[in-house]
């Protein structure tokens, strides 16, 4: 029972809950743009909090999305920032509506080798910003959707598209990762070290396939640095990019990401348990 207690209370606190002190600026890009952030301020840390950096999916912005992430974070004692992705956001989309509406128009941005650099300038920007402010001890990048094909370019995964990265972060969480197809070869997450948590739902369709289809990001990890999959029944693309009205999915997310990255920041694997209607896996 200690596991469903843990999931009702985090959604109490994300229903009830204030959210945190916000700062919104924008900061200087190493091509000479700038990049919006929002970043979400823990209400009390003791020396420089842990950071994570939020990468929204193709046609979002660091005011939509995955907000419910960063309060979520803040509350637990992270600074959580949301990147805001010029190259990659609505009026980009907007801009390639074509006959099937946004499809075509994402499969092109997905698959953007510019987008991407522009998209390692920001989160390039966010760091020099927040080390700027103090040294974080421990940082994550996570992300969902195109955020999360980010994610699995800094984690070091091998791509179609040519794309290195840095790779400059402790640990990785991946919502609705994308599985072989337009930007991954197959076994492309094979070269990934660091620990990482992904998130994928029964109803998680993508371009390239279903949430199995998205499974296989995690099947194609190495054993041996605290890899966990979490699949929860019925949740769709739009539940984890959180521009939906269902906060039942979004505490659920939160609850499990918050907790995994306690735990690997302590310096031990969590054992994560499965609440209602999420299935776990662990390598």
């Amino acid at each position: 029972m200690k596991i469903y207690t843990f999931y009702f209370f985090t959604l109490l606190l994300f229903l009830c809950g204030h959210a945190r002190a916000q700062q919104r600026i924008d900061v200087p890009r190493a091509d000479g743009a700038t990049t919006p952030l929002i970043a979400y301020e823990p209400k009390a840390a003791r020396g420089c909090a842990p950071l994570v950096l939020l990468s929204h999916g193709a046609g979002g912005s660091e005011e939509r999305g995955l907000r419910y992430l960063g309060e979520a974070l803040a509350r637990d004692g992270w600074r959580a920032i949301a990147l805001g992705h010029r190259e990659s956001g609505m009026p980009v989309l907007r801009k390639d509506m074509r006959a099937d509406g946004f499809h075509a128009g994402i499969a092109a941005l997905v698959t953007d080798t510019s987008a991407y650099k522009a998209r390692f300038m920001d989160i390039d920007a966010a760091l020099k910003w927040s080390q700027s402010q103090c040294h974080a001890p421990y940082k994550v990048l996570a992300g969902h959707s195109m955020g999360a094909i980010t994610v699995m370019l800094q984690a070091g995964a091998r791509n179609k598209l040519s794309l290195n990265a840095s790779g400059a972060f402790d640990a990785y969480v991946a919502l609705s990762p994308e599985g072989p197809g337009i930007v991954f070869p197959d076994n492309a997450w094979q070269p990934i070290k660091a620990p990482m948590l992904l998130i994928t739902g029964t109803k998680d369709k993508g371009l390239d396939g279903d949430w199995a289809w998205r499974m296989q990001a995690f099947d194609g990890l190495g054993a041996g640095a605290c890899r966990w999959l979490a699949v929860f029944d019925g949740a769709t693309h739009m539940n984890f990019g959180g521009l939906d009205l269902t906060d039942h999915y979004k505490a659920r997310t939160a609850a499990l990401v918050t907790q995994y990255l306690d735990g690997v920041r302590s310096g031990r694997c969590p054992n994560l348990t499965a609440a209602p209607g999420i299935t776990l896996r662990s390598k």
